[in-house]
């Protein structure tokens, strides 16, 4: 089991900062496969976020919650 370095709160404060802006993803698929992906934080629920992808791999918008950040299988940072 992996052991969370923050808390849900501070997920979320550091996810609504991002809402509106480009962003980089990184998610865990298993089995050590690795996707990655870009768009824009599009928007935030109670316990999802939903990002709108940039480029054209056949599909439109991905949701992830909170936890799957806390986690350590989705890595989301600012794209510069």
């Amino acid at each position: 089991m992996r052991k969370p370095i923050l808390d849900l709160e501070s997920v979320k404060a550091e996810i609504m900062n991002l809402k509106g802006k480009n962003i980089q993803m990184e998610v865990n698929k298993g089995r050590k496969r690795m996707a990655h992906y870009e768009g824009v934080l599009e928007d935030i629920y109670k316990s999802v976020f939903v990002v709108r992808l940039a480029d054209n791999s056949g599909q439109d918008k991905l949701s992830y919650s909170f936890s799957d950040v806390l986690c350590g299988d989705v890595k989301i940072e600012a794209k510069k």
